[in-house]
């Protein structure tokens, strides 16, 4: 799987299927009984394929599959790769601090700009929450790129029971 270079840190595609939503969500289902490779677990359209907890580290994905069927139209399969949902919510509650501090030194600098005081620590701590910002992105592409063959052994193992479901 080539991962691209866009500005995307979950990346997501979509197939899709001949096979009926049922008959894709029981193959996950019966896999998951089998496999020891991976931890399979569905709710309604949705299965989700992780790496077992022994072998996970700090990065390690998950595949999200939703599988849905539209009228007479065939199978529709969406894909999702991101870490797991505890280390996406710390990612997402770090931006919201980092934009919230921004919005507050924003509000600062204004200040001490209309008071015509100095302003160059309210534009030092924005400056700093900028790298920080760019730090948590880094970071993110860091967790991809360290989780990219786990991404390939999930897309491999998902593309194993499309396969064998014909």
């Amino acid at each position: 799987m080539e991962l691209s270079k866009d500005i995307v840190l979950r990346p997501r595609f979509t197939m899709t299927l001949p096979a009926a939503p049922e008959t894709i969500i029981a193959a996950y289902a019966d896999a998951a009984i089998t496999s020891n490779e991976f931890v399979i677990s569905s709710v309604d359209d949705h299965v989700f394929i992780r790496i077992p907890r022994q072998k996970q580290h700090f990065w390690s994905p998950q595949l999200h599959l939703e599988i849905y069927k539209i009228e007479d139209q065939p199978t529709i399969l969406k894909g999702l790769y991101g870490p797991s949902p505890t280390v996406w919510t710390l990612f997402i509650f770090l931006h919201f601090i980092i934009a919230i501090l921004f919005i507050a030194a924003g509000i600062w600098w204004y200040t001490y700009l209309r008071l015509e005081k100095a302003t160059l620590v309210p534009l030092l701590v924005m400056g700093i929450l900028v790298i920080g910002w760019f730090g948590l992105y880094a970071a993110g592409r860091l967790g991809r790129k360290k989780g990219t063959q786990e991404m390939q052994q999930l897309q491999g193992f998902m593309y194993e029971i499309l396969n064998n479901m014909k």
